[in-house]
């Protein structure tokens, strides 16, 4: 597998989005002991980041669900788990009935990073994400509670989620030049409006962790090949899926992108993998950008 940097550290090119394992658009769960065994089939397969989120769970009552599955299948793995990256995300609370709403406090997100801390039996987190923002709050000042959270050892590095170019500048000025980890925002051929975000990180040498890369579960992944017939094309001209062609396209988008494709079945995240290891010309990059409406600057 090759392998880009996030934070400071060197990660697989393709990582496991493990949100579909407890949140999905048909509401269709796999075990808790089958949701397992896609981690480890992941991690058999040289991805080395996992990607996953408090809220993630199947009746939207059990915070940590998704964590819980990831620690599990890190405690059981027979591989190296030291060499793992696991990050995740906060700052969604539940209220009565599951209703979700937003929080960046300070004290909300130190609560949050707490349980997560626990779930996942780890002393530090090694990449926290502001997972949406809260608009009844200066987004400085949330940015600037995570600083204090990272400042006091609880995490090791700071990154957002679902953020305009200004909300990544904001995070950038409160954090220092240099120390925010990532942006993780949806990207793929069916929401390719995330371009600008995803060119701004290049430049200032952020990661950008699109999520929903295929186009999302309830069946968009698993139809991107007839919706975007290039992807299918591409994909056919190198004997391989459209899936791969859609995560090659994107790794080829620049050096700081890496993928976090979810999956419920063991055979769909090795698959995703084998993207890695695809080398797409410049001419089908370009054939593929422009047919979902992306073009040179």
């Amino acid at each position: 597998m090759k392998q880009r940097t996030l934070a400071g550290r060197q990660v697989s090119a393709i990582g496991l989005g493990a949100m579909p394992l407890s949140m999905n658009n048909d509401k269709e769960y796999p075990s808790f002991e089958d949701a397992v065994a896609t981690v480890h089939a992941a991690l058999d397969a040289g991805v080395t980041l996992i990607d996953t989120a408090d809220i993630y769970a199947p009746d939207g009552e059990e915070m940590g669900h998704n964590e819980r599955i990831v620690a599990e299948a890190l405690r059981t793995w027979d591989g190296d788990a030291s060499s793992i990256f696991v990050a995740t995300k906060g700052g969604i609370r539940l209220g009565e009935g599951g209703v979700k709403g937003r929080d960046g406090s300070e004290a909300y997100l130190r609560s949050a990073v707490e349980k997560s801390l626990d779930i996942l039996g780890v002393d530090q987190i090694e990449l926290y994400q502001y997972h949406r923002p809260d608009r009844s709050r200066v987004y400085a000042d949330i940015i600037a509670g995570l600083k204090t959270l990272q400042d006091d050892g609880l995490v090791r590095a700071v990154g957002i989620s679902n953020a305009s170019v200004e909300e990544i500048q904001i995070a950038i000025d409160v954090l220092g030049e240099g120390n925010l980890a990532s942006v993780q925002n949806e990207f793929s051929p069916k929401h390719p409006g995330s371009i600008d975000e995803l060119r701004f990180c290049g430049e200032r040498d952020i990661a950008f962790l699109p999520w929903s890369p295929l186009g999302g579960t309830g069946g968009g992944a698993r139809r991107v090949g007839d919706r975007f017939s290039a992807f299918r094309e591409v994909g056919e001209a190198h004997g391989v899926s459209p899936q791969q062609a859609v995560l090659a396209w994107e790794l080829a988008l620049g050096s700081h992108v890496i993928p976090i494709p979810g999956a419920r079945r063991a055979a769909s995240i090795t698959d995703s993998a084998q993207a890695a290891n695809l080398e797409l010309s410049a001419d089908e990059v370009t054939r593929l950008s422009e047919s979902v409406g992306i073009f040179d600057d």
